[in-house]
């Protein structure tokens, strides 16, 4: 089968997950040919090339002219935030589908006219949400479709670290909503199956923390089917740290179900004791439904090609992404207004 020219935009750290999500599956390896590697700073891009050994790549600082250069059908854009309207913009123009980092988009007004641009392309443009597919995240997934805990109400999610980061992150404004609470939020999303209606959030930027703005949150969404969830999270929270997933609990109408993040499940339904408490029953977690789709990146990236090839659509395409993105953008108006900011009309589009 044909291999798919790729350019990377963007060769800093996080371009090394995805070469290193490239090299990782046989099939990925046969169908996607680097072909051009672009960076600001050149010598970045250079280096890049050394480590993966992508002695045949073209190396630039200016997208547009390695398009024109190496006529690719892809272009993986790992850029910052401020830098994806001008890259995926570009990257559709000349025809490319578009895989992009998260966020989908600075705004979303942003994003909207990159779903625009990749309608009128006729092309795709997917977004890395790599932490719904992971184990975990699937497995959850499953055991809200089997009815195992009954009808779902609830979701709970706690995320407490301190990492020290460095970089362009220390200096962003909204740092923990914008760059990281997205992973739980579009989790959250895809797991309870729901569609978020409104959002309720608090900000802070707690004393010691090292960042500029917006280490912290603590949200409310409401969610259809009267179904609620909840995000409490800080990006400087020294000490025993939780799960870089999360630690969550799923409330059912019929029982409960605890994650740590990591290894820990606990999923239990009422027991039969008799008197004020019924006392609690466990149940077994079930396994995610498809090995492959629990390899987190590479899943991501095995999604896209599949979609390429099949003229379907990746499980990550912008129109519904831009449903994660809202929650992102609504939990930071309510901080900034101290008022709800209704979602559903963008939860409600296709």
């Amino acid at each position: 089968m044909t291999a798919y020219r790729a350019v990377l935009c963007g060769c800093g750290a996080m371009a090394k997950g995805w070469l290193k999500a490239l090299a990782a599956d046989p099939l990925l390896r046969s169908r996607i040919e680097i072909v051009g590697l672009v960076d600001l700073d050149r010598a970045t891009a250079e280096a890049l090339a050394r480590e993966f050994g992508l002695c045949d790549a073209a190396i630039g600082t200016d997208l547009p002219s390695m398009l024109e250069a190496t006529q690719p059908q892809i272009v993986f854009d790992v850029v910052i935030p401020a830098a994806r309207r001008a890259v995926v913009s570009a990257a559709l123009a000349q025809g490319c589908h578009v895989l992009s980092e998260k966020p989908m988009a600075t705004s979303l007004d942003e994003a909207r006219e990159l779903l625009d641009l990749a309608r009128k392309a006729g092309r795709l443009h997917a977004i890395v949400q790599n932490r719904r597919f992971i184990s975990g995240v699937r497995r959850m997934k499953r055991l809200v479709e089997s009815g195992a805990i009954g009808a779902l109400t609830a979701v709970h999610c706690d995320f407490f670290l301190a990492p020290h980061f460095g970089g362009f992150r220390d200096q962003m404004q909204n740092v923990l909503l914008l760059d990281m609470a997205i992973h739980t939020f579009d989790a959250a999303r895809f797991v309870s199956g729901k569609v978020p209606l409104s959002v309720y959030c608090v900000e802070t930027n707690p004393v010691g923390s090292w960042y500029a703005h917006g280490a912290a949150a603590n949200a409310v969404f409401k969610l259809s089917d009267d179904a609620v969830f909840t995000y409490r999270g800080s990006w400087c929270a020294e000490g025993r740290r939780t799960s870089w997933e999360s630690e969550w609990r799923l409330v059912g109408s019929k029982g409960m179900m605890t994650w740590d993040g990591e290894d820990m499940f606990d999923v239990t339904v009422s027991g039969h004791e008799l008197g004020l408490l019924h006392g609690a029953r466990a149940l077994p977690m079930p396994d995610a439904a498809d090995a492959a789709e629990t390899l987190g990146h590479t899943s991501v990236l095995l999604d896209f090609i599949r979609a390429i090839e099949t003229g379907g659509e990746p499980e990550t395409i912008g129109h519904d992404n831009i449903k994660s993105l809202s929650m992102v953008f609504g939990a930071i108006e309510s901080a900034r207004t101290g008022l709800a900011v209704d979602l559903s009309a963008e939860g409600q589009k296709s």
